[in-house]
């Protein structure tokens, strides 16, 4: 009889253990325009302490690489986990398809997350609109950016009056209208809140207490806006960086040759006060210093949420990711912004932390992509693994930095690109191809004529993985 009840005890107990123990919260933060330039990615003239401490709990990823070099495109990646999508439309056209037969759309992440019971909630810029709406000022309920995706998805736009006046904002509710009718750059006195980010983070702070009240498992993602053009941030953030000298600006002259250079469009059509960063090295280094200002904004709101997670308790049972949607450029190859293929654009910041990650703090140099975040959660928090996307966990290397990574892709309108340790290829769509290589001139002079076989085996790589179903 005793030996029966120890066997029976012997079969109960394990699973008791397992329902004993708390689901795995995740909480996402997404940071727009952020290059990996912190001061835990090697930068010391930057102060980002919160993103630091963040990173000294968790892994660096300082190869990590999205698939598109533009807001809605790269988040249209992360929030689907497949290449594709190349234009800031994406996930509305994914809406779209949707709509027309749910069945021939994969899941989303966080409608992934939904279906095996979280709770998902949105705030701030996590899909392209903040808020996750259309519409001429993306508010309309009718025209959801991601069906079926968020429990909750919000956007506060406070004194900006919608989404898309917080979208472009500056201080104290001012809105683009005309963008050579606004400041290119802007650093007035005030708290957090006189900017767009310090509503929307409050109100990502109030649904993070709400949700580690429940007794359901959360999805949280908040996206955090600057530094994003235009760039304004509280003056007590440029007060740091007014008498810093500043590194010199690496290949800072316009390319020879076919490239994915361009004018700096976005950048260029602000007030720039007739003034302009590749002919003005004084005004390049304003522009630099606002930017980390806007750095070290977005980083005090980084401080704000990770507070608040602590304070709840939830910090116990939560993975933290911190990504950002693309790099940025400031200056290198004479542009000033994104949406090339060169390095600058597509190298962004990735971290993740979780209680008891083995040699935290220590940084990976493995190469990863966006893609992988999505099975990368979905093995952290114990949910069947999505059989539908395109990437690979990070486990691996959460587990050890030195594991292996893998190439990346990426792509533009119809050029595409690959890198792998050595070499960046890319692809013009129409036959030319661009080739560099980074253990020797990095990408500043093509070496695609000289090298065909190289050219031709990451051609043949390239269309193999991005013909993935």
């Amino acid at each position: 009889m005793m030996r029966s009840i120890c066997l029976l005890l012997l079969l109960i107990l394990p699973f008791a253990d397992s329902q004993s123990a708390e689901p795995t919260n995740v909480l996402l933060i997404c940071v727009d325009d952020l290059r990996p330039e912190l001061r835990c990615f090697g930068v010391d003239y930057i102060h980002s302490p919160n993103i630091d401490a963040l990173a000294e709990r968790g892994r660096i990823f300082r190869r990590h690489y999205v698939q598109a070099p533009t807001c809605g495109a790269s988040r249209y990646t992360l929030l689907t986990g497949r290449y594709g999508g190349a234009s800031n439309g994406a996930l509305f056209q994914r809406a779209g398809k949707l709509k027309d037969d749910r069945k021939a759309v994969p899941p989303s992440m966080p409608a992934w997350f939904r279906k095996h019971g979280y709770t998902t909630v949105s705030v701030g810029k996590v899909s392209h609109h903040p808020g996750g709406r259309g519409g001429a000022d993306w508010d309309d309920d009718k025209q959801p950016e991601m069906p079926d995706s968020w429990d909750r998805h919000l956007l506060p736009a406070g004194d900006w009056q919608h989404p898309r006046g917080w979208m472009h904002g500056l201080a104290n509710g001012e809105i683009r209208k005309n963008a050579k009718d606004m400041d290119v750059f802007q650093a007035l006195e005030g708290p957090d809140e006189i900017y767009p980010d310090g509503n929307s983070v409050s109100e990502g702070i109030r649904q993070l207490k709400e949700l580690a009240e429940s007794d359901k498992p959360f999805f949280l993602a908040m996206g955090i806006l600057r530094p994003h053009l235009p760039f304004g941030a509280p003056a007590k953030y440029l007060q740091p960086y007014r008498d810093v000298t500043l590194p010199p600006i690496p290949h800072p002259g316009k390319p020879s040759g076919k490239t994915t250079w361009h004018g700096s469009g976005e950048f260029m059509k602000y007030n720039r006060w007739k003034r302009n960063p590749n002919t003005d090295p004084e005004f390049a280094t304003e522009v630099r210093r606002h930017y980390a200002a806007c750095v070290s904004y977005a980083d005090a709101s980084v401080g704000r949420i990770i507070h608040a997670l602590n304070s709840t308790g939830a910090a116990k049972n939560t993975v933290v990711v911190l990504w950002g949607d693309h790099g940025w450029h400031l200056g290198e190859h004479s542009v000033w912004g994104k949406h090339t293929l060169f390095e600058e654009s597509l190298l962004s910041p990735l971290i993740v932390s979780y209680p008891g990650i083995p040699m935290a703090g220590e940084a990976t140099e493995a190469m990863v992509e966006t893609l992988d975040i999505f099975p990368t959660l979905c093995e952290l928090t114990d949910l069947p693994g999505p059989d539908f996307v395109h990437g690979t966990s990070l486990k691996p290397l959460l587990q050890s930095p030195n594991a292996s990574g893998h190439i990346a892709i990426a792509y533009a309108g119809k050029r595409q690109t690959i890198r792998n340790n050595r070499y960046r290829l890319i692809d013009h769509g129409n036959g030319f191809h661009e080739l560099y290589d980074h253990s020797r001139a990095g990408e500043t002079k093509n070496i695609a004529d000289g090298h065909p076989e190289v050219v031709e085996e990451l051609s043949g790589m390239l269309k193999t993985r991005l013909a993935l179903p």
